[in-house]
């Protein structure tokens, strides 16, 4: 670490404060932990006196965890003929309600049939 004065957050997550960096590695070596820069932005920068192995392994288990949380959208297409009956329309409305409620994208085609397109 380049620079002279950290903030250091124990083990715990007490705030020891701000002291010199040589002061903050020579805490981390007694604890057998590692000193990570947790916020290297600040002034002055945030460390903690942490298992660095421990702390990039819940890193990876939060990034996969939000990864399965986010829902990949699918588009649904409902397919329908210009001489559809009421009945089957309801049933085609009813599928393409339950497509919005799971958070999938609709696509609804009417599909002409030999002179429908010229009437339609």
């Amino acid at each position: 670490m380049r620079v002279k004065e950290v903030r250091v957050i124990d083990s715990e997550g007490n705030q020891l404060g701000v002291i010199p960096t040589k002061e903050a590695q020579k805490i981390a070596e007694e604890k057998e932990l590692d000193l990570v820069m947790i916020s290297p932005n600040a002034n002055p920068p945030v460390c903690r006196v942490m298992d660095l192995g421990k702390y990039i392994y819940e890193q990876a288990k939060k990034e996969k965890e939000a990864k399965k949380k986010q829902k990949v959208t699918t588009l649904k297409e409902i397919r329908c003929s210009l001489t559809i009956e009421e009945n089957d329309i309801a049933i085609k409305a009813k599928n393409a309600r339950k497509f919005l409620l799971d958070g999938d994208k609709v696509k609804i085609t009417v599909r002409f049939k030999g002179r429908e397109a010229q009437l339609g």
